[in-house]
């Protein structure tokens, strides 16, 4: 019997990264930013030739060099990053499923998704695998993404996904089965469905398909150390560009298996991550196209305005579903709070910070609910995996809305308008945006049928943007308190 072979790896990972292109100061440090992170690499890359970077997800969205060039210069940014290997996350589908394929032919670098493919004839839009080969050893990645695309793409009726973390395990098998006899030294899944679902995938996946690693992204999850389920090592690096994630690996080679690990997330700041002047100079190119047009001011706040998580009724939020409701004659308008992408905003606000807070245009719809079916959704909306980090759908209430909640009764104590109880039998007018009339089943437990019931949905407006931008142009200094709107009991 030969002697067991064991080599170094240095695996580095990002996901979530949102368009956090530029630097900023945290505690007088300069932080984060495509230029150190890309500094930071070519440091690694440079010390060390067995070194792989991955991203797990959600290049796209959260700054207007990514919507305003619809994706192409995030794709021109991340080429120059030079990943090794890309996943999908559920942002990546944010400018149509077509628009994705053009980018794909724009990327210098392979991306993998097992889950999507074309209904007619189950064909897969994406590889879904990658094998690495680097110093002998051959590494294998297999990408997996949220089921929160399919609520995404439900307006591309071609396009099918495999559902549930069941069905993603049963494609993992299949692949790791179909390619372990090219002796696969390492099985790395990069994921974006959330920490705690990348947890029960682990427990579903069979020992013997040799899967070593989890890396995921979807629920900006900062750790400390990472976590082992079924003998599988899960993690992942949080969120933006202020940190990446680092193994540091020494591989046995012989058995095919992971001999020992170091993980940790390493800060991306000045005193440690040389500056990409290159990087810079592109990100300064792509910027002076938009400045002008994003430097307009568009609304005044009297303060500035707050939305720290999507899981509570925020200033931000209120404001967001006051503007919707009072501009579209609705007796309630359900914000959805995952819309709002920054954690505060103002008190004078730009386009570009607008752009960045609400990156999201699309038509919002006009249903009739009776107040039992209300009840239902808000029921359904406040179950207990909203409370405890899931990407579950959660909504900013518009004014006029008093509602309680108890969490160990599963209950509504009030359900009020204009201090009004909600009457079962009553029908209300509610406007909610188009992700989520097209997801009413999954994200609010109603179907459309029952619904329609009581009358035809219709389209309200077809630019959300446009409609809450008009409002703040004609209400100055705003401000908002959000005390009344929701309490949830313990």
């Amino acid at each position: 019997m030969s002697d067991t072979v064991y080599k170094k790896l240095t695996l580095l990972h990002s996901n979530d990264m949102h368009g956090d292109f530029f630097a900023e100061k945290v505690d007088d440090t300069l932080t984060g930013g495509v230029s150190m992170l890309s500094g930071y690499l070519t440091k690694c890359r440079n010390a060390d030739p067995n070194v792989l970077y991955v991203i797990a997800g959600d290049m796209f969205r959260g700054s207007v060099l990514d919507s305003e060039f619809r994706g192409l210069s995030t794709i021109e940014i991340i080429n120059h990053l030079a990943p090794d290997v890309v996943t999908l996350g559920n942002h990546e589908t944010d400018y149509g499923v077509a628009h994705l394929l053009f980018l794909e032919k724009m990327a210098t670098f392979p991306i993998v998704n097992a889950n999507l493919y074309i209904k007619s004839n189950n064909t897969r839009l994406f590889k879904p695998y990658h094998i690495v080969e680097i110093d002998g050893m051959k590494i294998l990645f297999i990408g997996i993404l949220t089921e929160e695309v399919i609520a995404q793409t439900k307006g591309e009726s071609f396009i099918g996904s495999y559902i549930g973390i069941e069905d993603a395990a049963i494609e993992i098998g299949k692949i790791c089965n179909a390619y372990n006899t090219i002796d696969i030294d390492l099985t790395v899944v990069l994921t974006h469905i959330g920490f705690e679902e990348d947890k029960k995938l682990a427990k579903l996946l069979d020992p013997s398909w040799g899967v070593d690693l989890i890396i995921g992204g979807h629920s900006h999850t900062f750790l400390e150390e990472a976590e082992v389920v079924n003998d599988i090592v899960i993690t992942q690096a949080g969120t933006g560009t202020d940190q990446i994630g680092r193994f540091d690996i020494l591989v046995d080679t012989t058995n095919n298996k992971i001999s020992s690990y170091k993980w940790s997330a390493v800060p991306i700041e000045e005193d440690t991550c040389p500056k990409d002047s290159r990087i810079r100079s592109l990100i300064n190119s792509i910027k002076e196209k938009t400045d002008l047009k994003y430097a307009k001011i568009v609304a005044n706040f009297d303060y500035e305005l707050t939305h720290p998580d999507r899981w509570r009724q925020t200033e931000l939020g209120g404001v967001f579903a006051d503007a919707m409701k009072e501009s579209l004659g609705v007796d309630v308008y359900l914000m959805g709070s995952g819309s709002i992408r920054k954690a505060s905003m103002g008190p004078i606000v730009t386009f570009q910070d607008f752009s960045e807070c609400y990156p999201y245009d699309g038509k919002s719809y006009g249903l009739k609910v009776t107040g039992e079916q209300f009840k239902r959704m808000l029921l359904h909306v406040y179950r207990d995996e909203a409370w405890i980090g899931n990407h579950t759908e959660f909504y900013q209430l518009s004014k006029g809305m008093r509602v309680v909640y108890s969490k160990s009764q599963h209950r509504l104590f009030e359900c009020k308008l204009n201090d009004e109880e909600i009457q079962d039998d009553k029908i209300y007018s509610i406007g909610i945006q188009e992700f989520h009339f097209n997801n009413l089943k999954d994200f609010f437990n109603v179907d459309l049928e029952e619904i329609k019931q009581n009358g035809e949905p219709r389209v309200l407006t077809t630019s959300d943007v446009q409609t809450i931008l008009e409002y703040f142009g004609n209400n100055k200094h705003l401000g908002f308190d959000v005390d009344n709107r929701l309490e949830v009991l313990e």
